[in-house]
């Protein structure tokens, strides 16, 4: 008997090794689906979720998810959609904007979120002792400007304000037609006065509101943030249209390297991923092109030269480099034709608006001005560095220049690799020599490329202050005209150009994977989606 149960004990156990062997194992991705989890890549880890202190597009990525503006963007159109806003009105000079907000908004703790909220958020960001980066996309706002250079004090002069708790009232510098979509930037959204007031002080650059309690009001609510693994949101039962959001969190991982990513896409670790190496596009349109997305992308990679250190003091040394950039050899060999060269810096038919000014490959021209800069062949220059984020393209293109450099000027080129924070943080200490770069527009108009680099904007980041420069992008912000207006940003252009504290290499194209069982997730042009509108299906 006792050896019956033995062998009957045996085939139990043969029986149910053999079942699980049989039994398809589910990966995190395969359980986001049952659970409605979406797994995101995002690049990498966020420097701050402050709305008013982000300036990395991965940042950004997580603050639409936990916020919103008066208005969302669409994605296929890059149009403004009635978001805390339920609708406005323009006068007919243009000169005032007034925001209607939806009945009963919250922010995600239950607080009622009233149109003051706006209001306190935006002097916040004007600040100067909060110095935010973006702060100047506030600037159509009547005395913003003045307030956030501190040459006037009184905030409560700023070209805002709310009669009700529904009610924004907007006064303007100036006519600016696509006020509503800068309204979805994050340096718009509103903040909670208390929950900042928890952590700090309200103009303080070190207020840890966002790590002791984050308050929001968008479709999803900060849950965990490890740094370094992931930031998990999920649903926020106090949003406005909470009936129509499709997913109950969203898991963002700050996978810096794109091989890293899809290997984990591969082992079903995530259901999109953030970006995808150029070596393997080929392999995917032709093995797995469902996997595959390539969308339009309102961005260009450029370089930035440090203009207060030597030898990119010197205009010519700066056009000598740019001259000698075969832009088009870099799109062959690194980007393998996924992205077009770049021969001028605002991406082509933009809002009616393409550059006159082109660059090209111009070596013996950028040999010319080196050896008139003082630098012979070369002879004379110092090594120089050129920092680059270490993604799926920049590390190429410093090969190619390195290459290019060393055999046209005589360029001795190190190249230093850094992680997205560090390569951040160097650009605005201005601690670089040459950086590689990266901007995507903030709505649909060449102004949010061009105005880059006025002397006093929060993201120059090059140490250039050109009076000329500045007038032309001041002249063209009081222009009504609208042809007037495209023909300064042609002239600025030129001049940005010629001067050089950049230099574009290649626009935008956003190469990445996605699961089958993703829906909702539309090609955006300024790369702003709605997880709201997001959601995962089973697959049959």
């Amino acid at each position: 008997m006792r050896r019956s149960l033995q062998i009957l004990c045996l085939l139990s156990t043969a029986l149910g090794l053999l079942l699980s062997g049989c039994t398809r194992r589910t990966t995190p991705a395969d359980d986001g689906v049952r659970t409605q989890t979406l797994l995101l890549g995002n690049g990498a880890e966020p420097q701050s979720l402050d709305p008013h202190l982000v300036t990395a597009y991965t940042d950004q990525n997580i603050l639409l998810a936990l916020f919103e503006g008066l208005c969302a963007l669409d994605e296929r159109t890059s149009q403004p959609v009635p978001a805390a806003a339920e609708s406005w009105t323009v006068s007919e000079d243009g000169l005032t904007c007034t925001f209607h907000l939806r009945a009963g908004l919250r922010w995600s703790n239950g607080e009622p979120l009233t149109a003051d909220d706006f209001v306190q958020a935006w002097r916040r960001a004007l600040s100067p002792a909060l110095a935010s980066e973006y702060a100047y996309l506030l600037h159509p706002l009547k005395n913003a400007a003045a307030l956030n250079a501190g040459t006037l004090n009184d905030f409560t002069q700023l070209g805002a304000a709310a009669p009700d708790d529904r009610t924004l009232h907007l006064t303007l510098e100036r006519p600016t037609p696509y006020l509503p979509a800068l309204t979805a930037n994050p340096v718009w959204f509103p903040l909670n006065p208390r929950a900042l007031a928890a952590g700090g002080g309200m103009d303080d650059r070190a207020n840890r509101w966002t790590r002791l309690a984050l308050v929001g009001n968008g479709p999803f609510t900060l849950e965990e943030w490890r740094a370094n693994a992931h930031v998990k949101v999920t649903r926020n039962p106090h949003y406005w249209d909470a009936a129509a959001v499709g997913l109950n969190a969203i898991i963002f991982y700050p996978t810096e390297s794109p091989e890293t990513e899809e290997r984990n896409f591969r082992a079903g670790q995530v259901h999109l991923t953030h970006a995808l190496p150029p070596t393997k596009i080929a392999t995917y349109r032709e093995q797995n092109p469902a996997a595959l997305r390539v969308d339009p992308f309102l961005q260009v990679i450029f370089l930035r030269f440090n203009t207060t250190r030597p030898p990119f003091d010197q205009p010519a040394v700066r056009r000598a480099f740019a001259l000698a950039i075969d832009r088009d050899a870099i799109t062959r060999s690194v980007l393998r034709g996924a992205n077009p060269p770049a021969p001028h810096f605002t991406p082509p038919d933009l809002a009616g608006y393409t550059s006159r000014t082109r660059l090209a490959p111009e070596f013996t021209q950028a040999r010319g001005l080196l050896a008139q800069a003082g630098y012979p062949d070369g002879r004379g220059l110092p090594t120089i560095m050129l920092q680059v984020r270490n993604d799926a393209q920049q590390p190429g293109m410093a090969e190619v220049l390195q290459a290019l450099w060393a055999r046209e000027l005589g360029v001795k080129l190190e190249i230093r690799t850094l992680e997205q924070k560090t390569w951040v943080q160097n650009q605005q200490a201005l601690d670089y020599m040459i950086s590689g770069a990266g901007w995507i527009g903030d709505f649909a108009d060449p102004v949010t490329f061009l105005d880059l680099f006025v002397s006093t904007g929060g993201n120059n980041w090059t140490g250039w202050n050109d009076p000329a420069y500045d007038s032309l992008i001041s002249r063209a912000a009081t222009t009504t005209d609208a042809a007037a207006r495209l023909e300064l940003f042609q002239q600025a252009e030129a001049r940005l150009l010629t001067e050089a504290p950049v230099t574009p290499v290649f626009f935008g194209a956003h190469a990445y994977l996605i699961h089958p069982a993703v829906r909702g997730w539309e090609p955006a042009l300024l790369g702003f989606h709605q997880y709201k509108k997001v959601s995962l299906q089973s697959q049959p």
